[in-house]
């Protein structure tokens, strides 16, 4: 029996673990940033039913290597209401499906690889500082640490191989509920199914695992992952809750249900699997296994999500039915829609969460808009002054939102909305503060003078209140959706809201010569409320012009 060292091999497994998991960081973080918008783009549309869906969970998740960033994807179309409960539960079934890469990259015997690609993938990192290649680089050296800590691994268990006692542990894993209790227990540790199952594939590459021992801990780190996924979900939306529920259910039923049946599985696993019939016992394992594991895991995700999939429905009942939802009275502060901090470190999925959040924020200065008249007419504000606090802590939220994604490495053009974003968030809050600071209080000064305009004076009024609210309209989708027709649809009503002013200030020249003694007060309030309708139009034309490019806006401007 080889005499071991435990604390060298231990230093030695720790080492090659830290290693794997900073590689499967660094790898996953680079395909994110460089995929990650077309992949946001792709989830959104090809999601139409479950099946559909489920395609594109596995395709997005192989490629950005990341099932929780999907499943975060899913829960923010969800609370859009670009996606149904049930079609989520699709792209869910599919995540799991995509992560079975990670396995097949794994079980490549690329030891050789490793450094090369460490080495190029350094060299495009240093060499492009910006840009989609810089992210390629920090994949492929990621890639390569992750082969170089599966080797350094390798190496510290390799004294393994000739142990008894050791071999005896490995044993007892021939027990399916042991290996899984194993894998989950790793998982749950770690925070990792990929750092389990490539111990596992390390563990197989020097003959130390069988297969049906392999796949037992493969269920085990498929269940452990939802322990991840519930301590994801905790202090999130109900809908992330639901996903983390639907993500636990189909790997924990999906263990449950093959347990039976390893042998089968392990049997499908062979069949599709390369053999090495020139080499024997230990050797022949080293060679054959980790293939097979990774294959196993690939045909067990993809049979499970054929075998629920039509059962999409019932898994988004049970996902209800296990976090219901929560009755909470409405209250004065807001908490954001669509900002996860899960995506921070994909900049063009953060970016496009914050400019949903500013929709957000849109709605609740539409919503003050539309109550304005009705404001006046009760003389009450304090709808508004509600609505308008809530706009503050939705612009706290984006602000520092984008401030934790403005310290990722961001390309020229994320760059550039970035900062289009940042001063979107001031304009809207500058609109609602428009509107609840300065114009509602005047609906007080009105109810305390007890001050009423003649019916011409009014219907102008409410001409130009309508006009600036469509102005307020078209600038915040033109802000939001980067709508240039709607921000020349702002500057070009420019003329209309001055003729209209002009006639307005006209009335109240007239109404000064008139003998009434309140002449002075009424003069004094109606002046003020048409100053603050154009301080209304002021930001909303502004708004619009950050809108159009320059070329646009001079010609614009001429008119």
């Amino acid at each position: 029996m080889t005499e071991l060292d435990p604390l060298t091999m231990t230093i030695e497994l720790l080492g090659g673990l830290a290693l794997f998991l900073y590689g499967m960081e660094k790898m996953t973080d680079g395909l994110k940033a460089a995929a990650g918008k077309q992949m946001n783009t792709l989830l959104a549309k090809l999601t139409g039913n479950p099946v559909l869906g489920a395609i594109t969970g596995a395709i997005v998740t192989a490629v950005i290597q990341s099932s929780s960033v999907t499943t975060v994807l899913v829960v923010g179309f969800v609370s859009a209401g670009l996606m149904t409960l049930v079609q989520s539960v699709g792209v869910i079934f599919g995540a799991n499906v995509g992560t079975t890469v990670t396995a097949q990259i794994v079980a490549f015997n690329t030891t050789a690889l490793a450094y090369p690609l460490i080495a190029i993938g350094f060299v495009m990192t240093a060499v492009w500082t910006k840009g989609v290649a810089r992210h390629y680089g920090a994949m492929l050296m990621g890639l390569g640490l992750i082969f170089y800590g599966m080797a350094v691994m390798g190496s510290a268990m390799s004294p393994l191989r000739t142990h008894e006692g050791f071999a005896e542990l490995l044993q007892s894993l021939q027990n399916p509920v042991l290996g899984m209790l194993a894998g989950a227990a790793f998982t749950a540790l770690v925070q990792s199914s990929s750092a389990t199952i490539g111990l596992a594939v390390v563990m197989a590459t020097q003959g130390l695992l069988s297969l049906p021992a392999g796949i037992a801990i493969l269920f085990g780190a498929k269940i452990g992952t939802g322990i991840t996924a519930i301590l994801a979900a905790i202090g999130k939306p109900q809908d992330a809750k639901r996903a983390a529920a639907v993500h636990v259910l189909f790997n924990v039923l999906g263990a449950v249900i093959w347990l039976p049946f390893i042998a089968q599985l392990a049997g499908l696993a062979v069949l599709v699997s390369p053999v090495a019939p020139h080499l024997l016992g230990v050797d022949r394992l080293a060679e054959e296994v980790p293939r097979q594991i990774a294959n196993a895991a690939t045909i067990w995700a993809t049979a499970n999500t054929v075998i629920f999939l039509p059962f999409a429905a019932l898994f988004a009942k049970m996902a209800i039915k296990i976090i219901p939802d929560r009755a909470i009275a409405e209250r004065a502060i807001v908490r954001p829609r669509y900002l996860d901090d899960e995506l921070i470190r994909v900049p063009s999925m953060a970016l496009e969460r914050a400019r949903m959040e500013l929709g957000h924020m849109g709605e609740l200065t539409e919503a003050m808009l539309a109550k304005v008249k009705s404001a006046f007419a009760a003389r009450d504000l304090s709808e508004l002054s509600q609505q308008y606090d809530q706009v503050v802590v939705l612009r706290e939220a984006v602000l520092a939102y984008l401030q934790h994604v403005g310290r990722s490495e961001l390309s020229d053009t994320e760059a550039d909305e970035h900062a289009r974003l940042v001063a979107a968030t001031g304009d809207i809050e500058n609109l609602g503060a428009a509107i609840s600071r300065e114009l509602a209080p005047l609906a007080q000064t009105l109810k305390e003078a007890n001050i009423a305009a003649s019916p011409e004076t009014t219907a102008l009024f409410e001409r130009l209140s309508q006009t600036i609210q469509e102005s307020a309209h078209a600038a915040l989708r033109a802000l939001l959706a980067g709508d240039e027709r709607a921000a020349q649809s702002v500057i070009a009503k420019r003329d209309v809201i001055l003729g209209l002013t002009s006639e307005l200030y006209q009335r109240k020249a007239a109404r000064l010569a008139q003998d009434d003694p309140e002449r002075l007060l009424k003069h004094r309030v109606q002046v003020e409320i048409l100053d603050k309708l154009r301080r209304i139009y002021s930001v909303a034309e502004h708004m619009a012009i950050s809108v159009l490019p320059r070329g646009v806006l001079v010609g614009e401007l001429s008119v």
